[in-house]
C-alpha cells in the first residue's frame, strides 16, 4: 500500500511540473502571434486555432504508438522522452522568428505529447479497481494546481516580454525531466507487458481494438462531443477575455489560476467524497450537467467579475472526467491500459483537430468588424450544445454497472 501511494505521489509531482510548463505560455500566445503577424486579436485567434489543430493532428497519429510502446517498454522511459520533447518545443517557441516556427514547435510537441497518456496508464498500473477513479482525480488535481502556478507566473513574466515565459517553461520542463530520471520508478511489471503490434499502434487500430468492449466503445463515442466542447474554453478563453474585457496577460493568468484552484479542489478533494456517495455513473451525469450550465453562463457574462464567478459552476463539471476514466479503465485488462489511454488520447486529438478550428473560427466570425452580430460568447453556446448531445446519448443508453459487467 505504501509503495502504491508513493508511486501515485511521484506521478502527481511529475505531471504537476509538466502542467506548470504548459500553463506558463498560455497567457502570451496571442501577443506572440500578433507580434509575428501584425494582426488583431480576432485574426490571431484563427492562427491560434490552426496551431492547436496542428498539434492535435500529430498527436492523433502518434499517441497510439506511444501508448503501445509504453505497454512494451514500460511507462518510465516513454514519459521521460515526452518531457524531453516538450522542453525542446518550448525552446523553439522562445526563439521563433516567424509564424512558421510556431507550427514547427507545435508539431514537435505533438510527437512527444504523451505525458498525460502515459501518466494515466501509470495511475492505472498502481491503482486497485475501486481506487482508480479517485486516483484519476489526481490527474485533474495536478492539472488544476499546475494551472494555479503556471498561468499566473506566465502572465507576470509576459508583462516583461512575450518570449520570456517560453524560456521559463523550458526550464521547468527540464527540471521535471531531471526529477523523473532520478526519482520516478517504473510501474508496469515485466509480466504485464506485451509485444508491440502496428495493428494496435495506429489511431484507428487502437480504437477498433476496443470494439470487443461494447461499453468502452459506446462511452468513447459520447465523449467525442465533450472533447469537442472543451475547445470552447481551451481555444478561446484568452482571446475572449482580451477582446470583451480588455484583460492584460497578467489578468488572463490570474483568471486561469482561479480555474486551477477550482479544478484542484474539485478533482483532488470533491471527487473522493462524491464518488463513494453517489457512484461513478451519477457523478458523471452530474458533472456533465454542471459543464453545460457553466458554458451557457460564460456566454452571457457582461462584466469581467461575472466571468470569474461563473468559473465555479463550470469547474464543478470536472467531477465527470475521473468518473468516466474510472468506468472505462475498470473494463479493460491490466496489460491493455496503455492502449486504452492511447486510444482516448487519439480521440481527444482527433476532436482537437476539429474543435479549435471550429471554436476559433466561430469566435473570429462573431468578433470581426463586419460580423452580423457581435457575440464573442458564441463558442461557449456551441460548447453547451455539444455537451448536451453527449448527455442525451448517455441517458439514452441508461445506467450502467461500473464494475464492467454490464455494457453501456
Amino acid at each position: 500500500m505504501k509503495n502504491r501511494k508513493a508511486a501515485v505521489g511521484f506521478i502527481f509531482i511529475t505531471l504537476l511540473l509538466d502542467v506548470i510548463g504548459l500553463g506558463i505560455i498560455i497567457p502570451v500566445i496571442p501577443a506572440l502571434i500578433q507580434e509575428l503577424t501584425g494582426g488583431s486579436i480576432s485574426e490571431a485567434s484563427r492562427y491560434g486555432g490552426w496551431l492547436i489543430a496542428s498539434y492535435a493532428l500529430v498527436q492523433f497519429l502518434c499517441a497510439p504508438i506511444v501508448g503501445a510502446l509504453s505497454d512494451k517498454y514500460g511507462r518510465r522511459p516513454i514519459l521521460l522522452l515526452s518531457l524531453l520533447g516538450f522542453g525542446l518545443d518550448y525552446l523553439v517557441l522562445a526563439v521563433a522568428p516567424t509564424i512558421g516556427w510556431l507550427f514547427l514547435a507545435r508539431i514537435i510537441a505533438g510527437v512527444f505529447g504523451a505525458s498525460f497518456t502515459t501518466g494515466a496508464a501509470y495511475i492505472a498500473d498502481v491503482s486497485s479497481a475501486e481506487k482508480r477513479a479517485q486516483n484519476f482525480g489526481l490527474l485533474g488535481a495536478a492539472f488544476g494546481l499546475g494551472f494555479i502556478i503556471g498561468p499566473v507566473t506566465g502572465g507576470i513574466l509576459g508583462e516583461i516580454g512575450p518570449r520570456v515565459p517560453f524560456y521559463a517553461a523550458a526550464l521547468v520542463t527540464f527540471l521535471n525531466l531531471t526529477y523523473g530520471y532520478f526519482i520516478l520508478p517504473e510501474s508496469l511489471h515485466k509480466e504485464n507487458r506485451r509485444e508491440f503490434e502496428w495493428s494496435r499502434a495506429n489511431p484507428l487500430g487502437a480504437l477498433f481494438a476496443l470494439k470487443r468492449y461494447p461499453s468502452v466503445a459506446g462511452l468513447i463515442g459520447a465523449l467525442t462531443f465533450i472533447y469537442l466542447a472543451s475547445h470552447a474554453i481551451q481555444g478561446t478563453w484568452t482571446y475572449f477575455s482580451m477582446e470583451k474585457f480588455n484583460w492584460s496577460e497578467s489578468m488572463v493568468g490570474y483568471s486561469l489560476g482561479l480555474v486551477g484552484i477550482m479544478s484542484a479542489l474539485v478533482q483532488g478533494l470533491l471527487i473522493r467524497i462524491i464518488i463513494p456517495k453517489i457512484g461513478e455513473y451519477n457523478t458523471m451525469i452530474t458533472g456533465i450537467i454542471f459543464n453545460i450550465c457553466g458554458c451557457l453562463l460564460f456566454s452571457m457574462a457582461s462584466e469581467g467579475w461575472m466571468l470569474l464567478c461563473f468559473i465555479i459552476p463550470y469547474s464543478l463539471g470536472g467531477i465527470a472526467g475521473p468518473a468516466i476514466q474510472g468506468i472505462l479503465s475498470n473494463q479493460i485488462p491490466d496489460n491493455e491500459q496503455g492502449q486504452l489511454q492511447g486510444a482516448l488520447t487519439s480521440m481527444m486529438a482527433a476532436t482537437g483537430i476539429i474543435g479549435p478550428l471550429m471554436m476559433t473560427s466561430i469566435f473570429a466570425y462573431f468578433t470581426a468588424e463586419n460580423a452580423p452580430i457581435y457575440f464573442p460568447g458564441a463558442p461557449f453556446v456551441t460548447g453547451a450544445v455539444l455537451v448536451s448531445i453527449c448527455l442525451f446519448l448517455i441517458l439514452r443508453k441508461g445506467s450502467m454497472n461500473t464494475t464492467g459487467k454490464n455494457p453501456i
